[in-house]
């Protein structure tokens, strides 16, 4: 991929402006999880190691333009300078005579956090002026967030044309792991699709059957898929309107030597609650008051077996109500395998999502996989084949 990384760039003393997702779960003004600080560190260490005054942008919610307190990133600053283990400064405003003044203070390999991008306007509207605003305290520029690169702001996007840009290490983590998923992957590659809804995933899956050798749809949607094929599938979610629209992918698939896997054999219930009975049915067989809640043994297996004959995997979405047992049995089963396979060296599983993200820390298998994103929207877009402003203005 064609972007420049910091071990190219010239550090000594520069001004490294490094636009980071700090975008963390807060509660009663406090950081309840720090992982987004801590995927940070590798970045700032690397920059500070070089002599470098790291200039840290990033956004907090959504205040619209507006100077709203309680989405200041004040109460980050402490937990920050914890994960980091130097003292952090704090300007409060991104840009103008505050910025401009806590810059001017920085020696070389200090770390400095200046108050939310969004707010001001020009943030979301990528405006030209507001971005020469935030480049005048700046020598270079670091995009560490891909989780934000799926957005045309000015840090995200009209900053990189402005200053030399460089990729920081979770955005080359980041890009590189998709690059062997989906870029240039070694081959056969199995996807596996999962989630409620089908009308979120459309462009998802019609770009997806025309990359992959086998893609396995699980979850909710899979119910749509087998109502589209005429099976009854009782009380379950199903988007019966997007029928028509299932067909067509299948048809898709069938275009492109796509194998596609629907369920075989389904668990269900007549009630979602922990511990409430479940039975195993073939897919068709099911009484009108009963809800699929999950994918059945028999599929799972096969999924398995798909896995272990495939050389890369890349997931997206749970293949049941993982949250509540015994619904959890199918998602964690194939995930454990897929976990089993990469440490045995013999598959590249890379997974992303919110939901992903939490039926793979349920199955314990997180740390097992060769990459799992973080990034939610930014991910799923770049799923779809879409192009990333932020990870585009860094192509050079």
């Amino acid at each position: 991929m064609g972007f420049q990384t910091l071990d190219q760039a010239d550090l000594q003393g520069k001004r490294a402006l490094v636009r980071v997702d700090f975008n963390v779960p807060m509660e009663d003004g406090k950081v309840t999880d720090d992982t987004r600080l801590r995927a940070a560190k590798p970045t700032i260490d690397e920059l500070r190691k070089g002599g470098a005054k790291v200039i840290l942008l990033a956004h907090f919610d959504r205040p619209k333009g507006k100077v709203v307190p309680s989405m200041s990133l004040k109460p980050i600053v402490e937990p920050l300078s914890k994960v980091l283990g130097v003292p952090v400064a704090f300007a409060s405003d991104c840009i103008g005579p505050k910025a401009r003044e806590a810059v001017n203070a920085m020696q070389p390999g200090d770390v400095l956090l200046l108050e939310n991008v969004r707010f001001h306007p020009g943030e979301e509207a990528n405006d030209r002026k507001f971005a020469d605003a935030l480049a005048a305290n700046g020598d270079l520029y670091v995009n560490d967030a891909f989780s934000a690169a799926h957005r045309a702001h000015a840090s995200t996007e009209a900053l990189a044309h402005r200053l030399p840009a460089y990729a920081g290490e979770q955005m080359r983590l980041e890009l590189d792991a998709l690059d062997r998923a989906l870029g240039h992957p070694e081959r056969p590659v199995l996807g596996i699709v999962g989630g409620s809804k089908v009308s979120t995933k459309l462009d998802l899956l019609r770009h997806l059957v025309t990359k992959l050798d086998k893609l396995a749809i699980g979850g909710g949607m899979a119910n749509t898929f087998l109502y589209a094929q005429g099976h009854d599938v009782g009380a379950s979610y199903c988007e019966k309107e997007l029928a028509e629209t299932a067909r067509e992918v299948i048809r898709l698939a069938g275009q492109n030597n796509c194998k596609l896997f629907l369920p075989l054999d389904i668990v269900v219930a007549e009630k979602l609650a922990p511990g409430a009975p479940a039975r195993v049915r073939d897919v068709g067989s099911i009484d009108e008051d009963e809800r699929i809640l999950d994918a059945g043994p028999e599929t799972i297996e096969r999924l398995c077996r798909a896995m272990s004959n495939s050389k890369t995997l890349i997931w997206n979405g749970p293949l049941g109500v993982f949250e509540i047992p015994p619904f959890d049995k199918g998602t964690v089963e194939a995930a454990r395998h897929a976990a089993k396979l990469v440490r045995e060296g013999k598959l590249v599983a890379v997974a992303g999502g919110g939901d992903t993200v939490a039926a793979l820390n349920a199955a314990g298998v997180v740390d097992d996989f060769t990459f799992v994103s973080t990034a939610g929207g930014a991910f799923l877009e770049w799923m779809e084949g879409k192009t990333l402003p932020g990870v585009a203005a860094l192509s050079r």
